[in-house]
């Protein structure tokens, strides 16, 4: 009796223990069916998109300040962000194949495109340390375009509203690149120091390339202007020679012509003269008529003005009627300035024409340095910059101004010409010879400035490191003149923003290390 029961108190026992595991092991199921293990990490990862990283740099944080989970939006097929409410789906990308970055935005009812009248659009961006963006969209094609460039980077908080329907959406985003957050102890410790971006006194500095080149304005070309054959040559490339010296002598046909007529017209009003002297005292004598002595003086007048036409014909030429002693075809060609000779293209016994230069005569007393000039540094320069010119070859150095800078710039070398006029006195100079020219502008007061050092080269921009509260972020530049302690900002950065200064290659390398795409 005793181990019966001892026997049934030993089954209940038992029961309850299986009827309590039983109990523990349905909740414990119910509880991994509510969130099963590792799932909600997995959607918090997909939320923060490939923009948001834990960092661990300088000891600093990544993208994910508050480290929430939130709903990322899915791609679209035009790989932007996709957001449907109901049947209504907005499709938003920003697009940058070949034009300015800009928004688009495509429709879709029920999961399909329609047309963009459809919708009114309106997306604003709240970006780190800048005032709300707002754009409006208007109807392109099949697609809303947005109506301003979207600047770089593309990291910012957008709201998205749409008006469709007689019914209104509004969507929410955030994506982050080229930022990173780094507290004040964690810049203390590695060095980095903060700067206010404000005016600064600027005397900028540009290396150029250059060539000496003959000076154009004291060059000339000798021309025979006549045609005619070659009967001696008196000089050679690289004489000195005066001006009016002869440089070459030929014959010529037409030159005779041209003196024939001259000492026609010479002969003409001789006797024109010695008649008009004649009528004009017998008119004085009263021994002949007035009219006789008018017609002799007009005769004597239109023979003067014959013999002054052909003079002025053998000027142009310059053949002057001195020459007409040595022969008639005689024509001797004179050098029109003070140089030397360059260049000869003449030999006796040729046949020239009246086109053709024969001779090139330069003043090397000075010389002109042509530079090659980028067109982003064309708007840095201005007449009247100092200039310190180096030669390539050997060492020599000298000092002018700046005396041209091209209007235009090259089609296909996108660059412009600038010019230097150079004293040459001693003939060092030499066109051809490849120079290095140091360009100086004026002190200039800018009205922003960041410091030299503070640029970093991030993708295809020159960024500084803005600072807002706890993050940095990439703001891209555009400079301007630059003395090597501060560069001008002309566009990304206004004044009163601080910025990474010293070690700022310290930020560049954890946005870096952060992996931040760019995220569209």
């Amino acid at each position: 009796m005793n181990m019966d029961m001892k026997n049934k108190k030993s089954t209940w026992v038992i029961a309850a223990v299986l009827i309590v595991g039983l109990v523990l092991g349905i909740a414990i199921l119910r509880m991994d069916r509510a969130q099963p293990a590792g799932e909600g990490h997995d959607h918090a990862e997909a939320a923060h998109g490939k923009d948001d990283h834990d960092l661990d740099h300088m000891g600093g944080k990544g993208h994910d300040e508050a480290g929430t989970a939130s709903t990322a939006p899915a791609k679209g097929p035009h790989g932007g962000k996709l957001f449907t409410q109901g049947s209504f789906g907005l499709e938003l990308s920003i697009f940058e194949s070949g034009v300015e970055p800009e928004f688009r935005v495509y429709l879709y009812r029920d999961g399909k495109a329609v047309p963009p009248s459809q919708a009114a659009v309106v997306v604003t961006l709240d970006r780190l340390g800048r005032a709300p963006e707002t754009f409006s969209f208007a109807a392109e094609k099949d697609y809303l375009k947005g109506s301003a460039t979207v600047e770089e980077p593309h990291s910012f908080a957008a709201t998205v509203k749409a008006q469709a329907g007689g019914q209104t959406y509004e969507f929410k985003f955030e994506q982050v690149e080229a930022r990173v957050q780094v507290s004040d102890e964690q810049l203390k410790r590695n060095g980095v120091e903060i700067g206010t971006a404000g005016p600064a006194r600027i005397r900028s500095s540009l290396q150029l390339l250059g060539e000496v080149k003959l000076n154009q304005d004291r060059s000339v070309f000798v021309t025979p202007r006549l045609t005619g054959l070659v009967e001696s040559v008196l000089a050679n490339a690289g004489d000195r020679v005066r001006r009016g010296q002869v440089l070459a002598v030929m014959t010529s046909q037409a030159l005779a012509d041209q003196r024939s007529e001259f000492l026609a017209a010479q002969k003409r009003m001789a006797l024109a003269r010695t008649t008009h002297e004649r009528e004009k005292k017998l008119w004085e004598d009263k021994i002949s008529a007035e009219q006789d002595y008018l017609a002799a003086r007009q005769a004597f007048q239109e023979a003067e003005i014959a013999v002054e036409a052909a003079r002025q014909k053998l000027a142009s030429l310059g053949a002057g009627t001195a020459e007409s002693t040595q022969g008639l075809t005689r024509y001797e060609i004179r050098s029109p300035i003070d140089g030397v000779i360059t260049d000869k293209k003449i030999s006796v016994g040729e046949a020239l024409k009246d086109d053709v230069p024969i001779f090139q005569v330069a003043d090397l007393s000075s010389v002109w340095i042509e530079l090659t000039v980028p067109a982003k540094d064309v708007n840095l320069l201005k007449v009247g910059d100092a200039a310190k010119v180096k030669a390539a070859a050997f060492e020599a150095q000298a000092e002018t101004r700046l005396a041209y800078v091209g209007a235009l710039v090259g089609e296909q070398s996108r660059n412009a010409t600038a010019r230097l006029v150079l004293p040459n006195p001693k003939g060092l100079w030499r066109p051809g010879l490849p120079v290095t020219v140091e360009l100086t502008s004026a002190e200039v007061e800018v009205p922003v400035a960041v410091a030299a050092d503070a640029v970093q080269s991030l993708r295809d921009w020159s960024v500084v490191f803005g600072r807002y509260g706890l993050q940095f972020e990439a703001r891209p530049l555009e400079l301007g003149r630059s003395d090597g302690r501060y560069v001008e900002v002309i566009k990304g950065l206004a004044a009163g923003e601080r910025y990474a200064v010293k070690n700022s290659f310290l930020i560049k390398a954890d946005i870096g290390k952060a992996g931040a795409s760019h995220d569209h």
